[in-house]
């Protein structure tokens, strides 16, 4: 009885028989594997398992992975996105800004807080006691990247010794969602204008409280000449 041909030759062979008795062509090759479909070829898929040799621990360490990653994104996406924003304000360079309104919780006859952005050496915003606020309205939303602030009643030396001066300031900005974020400025008590960095985005008001008085004594003020915003160009 003759078994099935040669799939290369034809020849009949008998039955049981490994190779062709003409060409030698194996008659009953092993069949080949299936190749793996694309996503089976990429680690940790791409090894050929029996069913439930490992596979479900695999899959939660893939999980486990998947759900680290994400977690590391959502805590690092905060610190990532000041440092990109901090890069921004240096590569850029600063523009001044100007409020559009200007109170004061307290100020000496013929000393307004509007003194403070008028551009001038030789005025400025007399407050009677440490605790006065000054508070700057911006007309629309902008990224604060610096605050320059020049201390005492002028830039120039001979008169800086004129009026006390704070030494300390307490920052309280209010952001366009109504956020507040608050900074204790520390100030030198030098003359001259002094730059505080302060990136800080969608600032809509900014206070300034005076602390920390020098030179207050009888029938002085405290004296602040200037203060002055910058936005990111």
């Amino acid at each position: 009885m003759a078994g099935a041909p040669c799939p290369s030759c034809g020849t009949p062979n008998p039955p049981g028989r490994r190779f062709c008795r003409r060409c030698a062509t194996a008659l009953n090759p092993a069949a080949k594997p299936e190749p793996l479909p694309w996503w089976r070829t990429v680690w940790p898929f791409r090894r050929r398992v029996r069913a439930g040799s490992g596979r479900a621990v695999r899959l939660l360490v893939i999980l486990a992975v998947v759900v680290a990653l994400c977690a590391g994104a959502l805590l690092l996406l905060p610190a990532g996105r000041a440092l990109f924003e901090d890069t921004r304000d240096k590569l850029g360079k600063p523009k001044p800004v100007t409020p559009v309104g200007i109170r004061a919780s307290a100020e000496v006859p013929g000393h307004p807080a509007k003194n403070t952005t008028d551009g001038l050496s030789n005025s400025y915003w007399g407050a009677p006691a440490p605790g006065a606020s000054v508070t700057y309205t911006f007309g629309k939303p902008f990224r604060m990247v610096d605050l320059l602030i020049t201390n005492g009643p002028s830039k120039n030396p001979e008169d800086y010794h004129g009026q006390a001066r704070a030494l300390r300031m307490d920052l309280e900005v209010t952001t366009a969602d109504g956020e507040r974020q608050n900074k204790q400025l520390t100030l030198s008590d030098r003359p001259g204008d002094q730059t505080i960095p302060t990136g800080i985005s969608d600032v809509k008001t900014v206070r300034l409280t005076l602390r920390s008085p020098v030179g207050l004594t009888s029938g002085r003020r405290l004296a602040l000449a200037e203060v002055e915003f910058f936005q990111r160009s």
